[in-house]
């Protein structure tokens, strides 16, 4: 006998489906008495779920996946009008940051007194603070499989050459976690995956007795810096937010842009691809880590981001000292993208507007097949629909999701209770999201087109997931769906329920 045990019950949460319809509810949008709406954010579409429709109006932003190709990323960029952080050859605002050239490396610049080893050495003493690191280096989660990565705060005299890959740290005591070398190793990437760290450019921090030891300076910044790493799956919008954006809020936003940013890996399409973010956490022009032969001095800094778990901020006193929420980052994108209000629309208040549904279409794997008619269907019950993919102007397709207010994901066939609770669900609840779950059965996948339904795949789901990422990647993540219309209907009127709360 075919098994759904893996399937959620078909019959909802609330009153049973013949309890009331689509279309009496629909006419009855009108009278609903108005109730503020909670506002929240969604950041992203894990790669392991299917597609969402979500409801106006309400969260600051959903960034579900695209295709995750860089030619896709590319071919889809913004104009070329739009404003890109630059890179280390751009010029920075002198009024923002201090920049001493090393006479020695120009000796033809004029009017410069003759600088000597005595003065220098009297300069350092005087500037620059005690010299001191800490690295948190804890990666294990209770009750959450992936370990989070390595990160080095450091104050003092700080030298970094990027042409060398090295963070140089004039540290007479020589302590510190340095190796027999004097020596601290770090690829800056904010996802501790063994998969994809040897891509990670690894940094090193290079503990110096005194400052004739280091390199010159050739830049001298006011301000502390943050070296991190855009590599990894960052052409996808789940992971842009998980293993960038998030970690580099937690890192950077009590600094209120005072800080300089060095990336490695650096992909120019995705920086101009956030570049509002960006400015938002920075008041300075990105320099990119691989071209660059500076010198750049600091007196404090970060090697690598605090991360915490995926779309989750929890109060921790090392990685989020400041307890900021998943309700702060939300309010940082409003602001970051200039979305209108902080707080949603009051539902009643235009008794003629129709609620608002944008329903996220994919076009790879993990397809709505019967799109149209979900999309006739929710027009029926009463909402004005509207069908988008996300590319890369990520600020327009945030105003097209900023009115969403009911988050409705398509969970597919395979057992992912797990992932769509801890990727979604509790992030959702942690918005201040309304949040509903649809759990495909196996008569709605595209894998009893493959797979009879006596297979593992149908019997026990939670096999594939033994055998590792690969076989999830090619099983799960193939499939497609066509959903049944009888037994989505109860849980878009559940939606529209939400609205009512």
């Amino acid at each position: 006998m075919a098994s759904t045990a893996y399937s959620r019950p078909s019959k909802p949460p609330g009153p049973a489906a013949g309890d009331r319809s689509g279309p009496r509810l629909a006419k009855e949008l009108g009278r609903i008495e108005p109730k503020k709406l909670g506002i929240g954010l969604v950041a992203g579409c894990c790669f392991a779920l299917l597609t969402y429709l979500s409801f106006a109006r309400l969260f600051a932003i959903y960034s579900p996946v695209f295709d995750s190709s860089s030619s896709m990323v590319l071919k889809n960029m913004p104009p070329a009008t739009t404003t890109v952080p630059g890179t280390a050859t751009g010029a920075l605002p002198v009024e923002e940051q201090k920049e001493v050239r090393d006479p020695e490396a120009d000796p033809h610049m004029p009017n410069l007194p003759e600088v000597t080893e005595k003065d220098q050495q009297e300069e350092a003493t005087a500037t620059k603070p005690e010299a001191k690191i800490t690295c948190d280096e804890n990666g294990v989660d209770e009750g959450f499989p992936y370990a989070r990565p390595p990160v080095c705060e450091l104050a003092g005299d700080i030298r970094v050459s990027p042409k060398e890959k090295t963070m140089y740290f004039v540290n007479p005591s020589g302590a510190g976690p340095f190796d027999s070398n004097g020596e601290k190793k770090i690829r800056p990437f904010a996802r501790k995956d063994d998969f994809l760290l040897p891509g990670v450019v690894e940094v090193t921090i290079k503990s110096v007795s005194s400052a004739a030891a280091a390199p010159r300076c050739t830049r001298r910044h006011d301000v502390p810096v943050v070296v991190f790493s855009v590599a990894g799956y960052t052409d996808n919008f789940f992971h842009d937010n998980t293993d960038v954006l998030i970690p580099l809020f937690l890192t950077t936003a009590h600094l209120q842009g005072e800080v300089q940013l060095l990336v490695t890996n650096y992909k120019p399409w995705w920086v101009r691809k956030f570049t509002p973010l960006l400015r938002k956490l920075s008041n300075y022009d990105v320099i990119d880590f691989g071209k660059d032969d500076e010198v750049h001095c600091f007196r404090a800094g970060h090697l690598g981001m605090y991360r915490d778990r995926d779309l989750i901020i929890s109060p921790h006193p090392t990685r989020n000292p400041r307890n900021y929420s998943m309700v702060d980052y939300n309010r940082f994108l409003r602001r970051a993208f200039n979305l209108p209000r902080d707080a949603p629309a009051v539902l009643g208040e235009e008794t003629s507007a129709k609620p608002q549904m944008l329903i996220i279409e994919r076009k790879g794997t993990r397809k709505l097949l019967n799109l149209p008619e979900v999309s006739a269907l929710c027009e029926a019950l009463g909402f004005a629909v509207t069908v988008a993919e996300a590319d890369a102007d990520v600020r327009v397709f945030a105003e097209k999701v900023n009115a969403a207010d009911v988050l409705v994901q398509i969970v597919p066939w395979g057992k992912m209770d797990w992932m769509a609770t801890n990727f979604y669900g509790q992030p959702a609840r942690d918005m201040r999201l309304r949040y509903v779950e649809y759990y495909v059965s196996e008569e709605e996948t595209t894998l009893k087109d493959k797979y009879p339904r006596d297979h593992y795949v149908f019997k026990d789901p939670m096999h594939i997931h033994a055998q590792g990422w690969p076989a999830i990647a090619e099983i799960i993540m193939k499939q497609d769906v066509m959903v049944n219309m009888t037994r989505f209907k109860p849980f878009l009127l559940q939606a529209l329920n939400e609205l009512q709360d």
